[in-house]
C-alpha cells in the first residue's frame, strides 16, 4: 500500500500495511498488539505509507520478541544516518505477554505472523498472530467456500 493509508477515525488507527497472504496460508488462532521499536527515519518512511510485511515473521529470542524479514524502504529525504531496510526490529511486550505468547508459538506447527502494521494516535503498533500453516486441500476448502458465499449474495441481489 505504498503512498495510501487507511483511517479508522475510531480508534485513532491508520493502517501503513497489511499482511494479505497471512489470512490465505495460515489458520489465525490468536492476536495481539505489539510496540515496535523504530528509528526516526524508519518512523517517516511509515508515516509516508512505505512498508512490507509480506515475508515477515517473529522471533522469541532471550525472552524478548522480534520481529524478521519486515522491510521499511529507506526514507527518501534521509542523510548518511538513514536506516538499513531489512534490519531485525525488537517488539515490545509485557513479560506475562511474551510467556503466553511463547508458550503458544513454541508448540511445533505454530509460528508468528505479523498481520498488520499501523498507527495507534502516534505510537508504531504491530499486530502480531500465533499462527498454523494451512495445507493445500485447506485453501481449496477456503476458496470454495468463499465462491459459494459470493455465488448466494449475487443470487439475493438478483431477487431483489
Amino acid at each position: 500500500m505504498a503512498g495510501k493509508k487507511k483511517h479508522d477515525a475510531a480508534d485513532g488507527i491508520s493502517i501503513v500495511c497489511r499482511n494479505k497472504k497471512a489470512v490465505h496460508e495460515y489458520h489465525i488462532f490468536d492476536t495481539l498488539e505489539c510496540g515496535i521499536v523504530l528509528t526516526g527515519t524508519e518512523v517517516k518512511s511509515l508515516r509516508a505509507g512505505h512498508a512490507s510485511i509480506e515475508e515477515a515473521y517473529g522471533k522469541l529470542e532471550n525472552g524478548e520478541v522480534w520481529l524478521i524479514g519486515s522491510d521499511i524502504p529507506e526514507y527518501e529525504m534521509g542523510n548518511r544516518l538513514n536506516h538499513k531496510p531489512k534490519r531485525q526490529r525488537k517488539l515490545l511486550l509485557h513479560k506475562r505477554e511474551i510467556g503466553k505468547f511463547a508458550a503458544k508459538a513454541g508448540e511445533r506447527g505454530f509460528t508468528l505472523v505479523p498481520m498488520r502494521l499501523y498507527f495507534k494516535g502516534s505510537l508504531a503498533k504491530v499486530e502480531l498472530a500465533v499462527a498454523r500453516g494451512k495445507k493445500q486441500f485447506d485453501k481449496r476448502e477456503d476458496k470454495k467456500a468463499s465462491e459459494a458465499k459470493k455465488d448466494i449474495s449475487r443470487a439475493m441481489k438478483r431477487r431483489r
